[in-house]
């Protein structure tokens, strides 16, 4: 299962990115929202990861381009965010956010988050793809 991971922040970018690839995952990642969105577009992957705080685009803005690409539409999209206040939650899932992750996270809330989105791990295995 592909996974695309979205994040400026370098040190929460290689956690998740290093968690995911060990549950066997395959990781795509990306610093900034145009990124992210070029290639999701072009890897069309299983699930994206998204930072709500990104650098110019933020978040909530590249979930609504995928959530409005035919194209990439059916791709879940997880909310990674700092900011989990009831209010916060509710702009999150109306962007189109499948669910999301409150940082600092859990491991185990973490890993039942992304598999509830219906991207299940592999048993075994990982491999790993890069992109900035």
């Amino acid at each position: 299962m592909k996974v695309l991971v979205i994040e400026d922040n370098e040190l929460n970018l290689r956690l998740a990115s290093d968690i995911l690839k060990t549950r066997g995952y395959d990781v795509f990642e990306a610093r900034d929202a145009d990124t992210g969105i070029a290639i999701a577009r072009k890897e069309l992957p299983h699930l994206v990861l998204m930072d709500v705080q990104l650098p110019g685009m933020d978040g909530l803005a590249a979930t609504k381009v995928l959530k409005g690409d035919e194209k990439t539409r059916h791709i879940k999209i997880i909310a990674f965010t700092a900011f989990a206040m009831k209010g916060d939650r509710d702009q999150i899932l109306e962007a189109g956010c499948d669910g999301y992750i409150s940082k600092p996270f859990k491991l185990d809330e973490f890993i039942e988050t992304i598999e509830s989105a219906g991207v299940p791990a592999k048993k075994t295995g990982s491999s790993e793809r890069e992109s900035s």
